[in-house]
């Protein structure tokens, strides 16, 4: 680890396929260059075990919590290495007809330090046809989730989390510094909005933003845009993926969240209040908080 205030962050960017077992193989070649590379920190994207899209194949490879082989792998890993790793997150099974889209930090202790259910569902048809229903199979989380590090706090979210800013407000309203939105954008989706929503939570929170993403074309013919992110609370862009998996770092220096949240203090800010339904009278008001 580093011996100062800073320390060096890495996203892994992968390419899950349908099984856990190449998967972890790709997962742990990727960790291991980091690490090597100097890595503190480091985070692979969203379902880092398998990307499977038929129901039947999905269940037959799901594991319990306690009995998932790349979760002992990981946890034995991040002791070996002595890193902070993040697993962005793991599909494991809930009960026997729902999985969950579960998120690990673990110490260099192997410990679970903390874990994160995905709180909201890709369900959605996009304008090229494609569709998606993670709620068919996986259970949405219900509590928000900030974990300790050595360097500052950290907020746990699963990339389609990134479209809803009230999340990110909280987290950052809890005292993180840094915020984690490991992901499997689609293409298309990424294409139009991946660097846009996450320098906007970064900007917004005054926080640095690690978004380690899924790549390429997946043999489960889904098309990840990649372009894993390191942002700075000021909104540069520190280290940016391609659409190949590897690994990406940048030096961070937690310092440079308070200076941008001198220079705007917006978290200070935050105010409620009402919005008025001018067809339903001045008595329906629905309070709402805001920031500046």
């Amino acid at each position: 680890m580093t011996a100062d205030i800073t320390f060096t962050a890495a996203m892994v960017q992968m390419r899950t396929g349908l099984l856990p077992e190449p998967s972890l193989e790709q997962g742990i070649r990727l960790i291991r260059q980091a690490a090597s590379q100097g890595a503190d920190y480091v985070l692979t994207p969203e379902v880092s075990n398998m990307m499977q899209a038929n129901r039947k194949a999905l269940f037959e490879h799901l594991s319990k919590e306690e009995d998932d082989r790349s979760l002992k792998a990981y946890r034995a890993l991040a002791s070996e290495l002595k890193i902070y790793l993040h697993i962005g997150s793991l599909a494991l099974r809930a009960s026997p007809e729902r999985a969950v889209n579960r998120s690990f930090l673990i110490g260099p202790d192997g410990i679970v330090i903390a874990s994160y259910d995905k709180i909201h569902m890709f369900d959605i048809d996009l304008p090229d046809g494609e569709s998606y229903r993670e709620s068919a199979n996986y259970q949405p989380g219900e509590t928000a989730v900030i974990a300790d590090l050595p360097w500052g706090r950290i907020g746990l979210t699963i990339c389609y989390d990134l479209r809803f800013p009230a999340l990110y407000r909280a987290l950052a309203e809890s005292g993180a510094s840094f915020l984690a939105v490991p992901s499997a954008f689609t293409r298309k989706t990424g294409e139009a909005h991946w660097h846009t929503l996450l320098r906007a939570r970064a900007i917004e929170n005054g926080c640095f933003v690690f978004a380690a993403a899924q790549a390429g074309m997946h043999e489960n013919k889904r098309e990840t845009y990649g372009h894993s992110l390191i942002v700075a609370p000021w909104g540069e862009i520190l280290a940016e993926g391609d659409s190949e998996p590897g690994v990406f770092m940048a030096q961070i220096d937690p310092a440079k969240v308070d200076t941008a949240r001198r220079a705007v203090p917006s978290l200070q800010h935050g105010r409620r209040f009402s919005v008025a339904d001018p067809k339903a009278g001045p008595e329906h008001l629905h309070l709402v908080r805001g920031s500046a």
